[in-house]
């Protein structure tokens, strides 16, 4: 299993980001980005250190970094990649591929 996080900075308006991050984007990716096993989502709500750099995190789960790759890729996948730049008002998105250890 191969997992796409995805962060995203404060936004300028958190209220309209999250409206739009609920109604807008995460249908989308339910329903666009090919290859997903599992989708979860969350507020960042603090840090260890104070300062928080994200506002919300993604975790998309598919079954290897190729079908990652390949969604990402895909007219789909381009589309959800589209709307999250722009919705991510605060700046640029973050997004990592991680394999799990076996």
């Amino acid at each position: 299993m191969a997992k796409l996080l995805v962060l995203y900075p404060p936004p300028l308006d958190a209220s309209t980001f999250e409206r739009r991050y609920r109604d807008e984007h995460v249908p989308l990716v339910m329903a666009k980005m090919p290859g997903v096993r599992r989708f979860t989502a969350g507020r960042v709500v603090g840090a260890p250190g104070g300062e928080v750099p994200y506002a919300r995190v993604a975790e998309l789960t598919f079954d290897s970094r190729q079908a990652i790759e390949s969604a990402l890729s895909s007219p789909e996948g381009e589309a959800v990649v589209g709307h999250a730049l722009e919705i991510s008002t605060g700046g640029p998105i973050t997004a990592l591929i991680v394999e799990e250890d076996r």
